[in-house]
């Protein structure tokens, strides 16, 4: 098991060599620090803690200023811990990178969802409005509240409430690339959460293996590099045709 902080993007698609379209989240990775590592002895389990997204130190309390100094690093705005990690691996203050995963490893991603405020039951729980028209009083209300005895609305009721920002897991995701020089993770399908929202990207529980990926299609137009040796015959050749005129103007 291994796991890694990141924020989400957006969406977006790329295209392997032979033609496929594959559609693709955005995550940015920046180098998380482990801030923690929990023992059985201490903390009765193993788990590291890492450390993601950088704060400015006035915005940040004592108390997670000095738990971010003894790993030697700045405050940080997210702390989470991923278990079942072999704790040997890591040390306090280790930085972990986006070359943790390679593309073809099977993922689990977890995010919060979107905020939807107060919403009624048609867009809550996908229950049908009534009749329009014809004299009927019935619309988008909830329905029957159920029996008349015992005189209460029985637990589990679909009703009108607070929808969303629910912390959901996407399994069996793909890792299709891994951009190292910009910190990026680009991830088979959608995922939970807004733009710029906190994601944990960890090994699949159910499917932890890898697969073949094909190689991606690239748009970065490469500059045609110049052979040296044309480049020393041309020097040669100039050199020839100054010593000539020298030696022209000698005479």
């Amino acid at each position: 098991m291994k796991g890694i902080l990141g924020r989400k993007i957006g969406m977006t698609q790329v295209f392997t060599e032979s033609g496929k379209l594959i559609p693709v989240t955005v995550v940015e990775v920046e180098p998380n620090v482990v801030t923690q590592i929990k023992t059985i002895e201490n903390d009765g389990y193993e788990a590291i803690q890492l450390g993601f997204d950088t704060k400015r130190e006035k915005l940040a309390t004592k108390a997670s200023a000095g738990h971010t100094a003894k790993a030697k690093t700045t405050p940080k705005r997210f702390f989470r811990e991923i278990k079942g990690v072999d704790i040997n691996d890591y040390t306090l203050g280790q930085e972990v990178t986006v070359e943790l995963f390679e593309p073809g490893e099977i993922i689990d991603v977890t995010g919060t969802t979107k905020g939807k405020g107060f919403q009624g039951v048609i867009k809550r729980h996908g229950q049908s409005r009534g009749p329009m028209g014809h004299g009927s009083h019935y619309h988008r209300r909830p329905g029957s509240m159920g029996t008349m005895r015992p005189m209460r609305v029985f637990k589990g009721k679909a009703l009108p409430g607070h929808m969303g920002t629910l912390t959901v897991t996407i399994q069996n995701l793909m890792v299709v690339d891994v951009d190292k020089e910009n910190n990026v993770i680009l991830v088979s399908g959608n995922i939970p959460g807004p733009k710029k929202g906190l994601v944990i990207i960890k090994t699949a529980v159910k499917n932890p293996k890898k697969v073949e990926t094909e190689n991606l299609v690239s748009y970065i137009k490469e500059e045609p590099k110049v052979e040296e040796t044309e480049s020393v015959e041309t020097t040669e050749a100039t050199e020839e045709v100054v010593t000539e005129e020298t030696t022209k103007e000698g005479n």
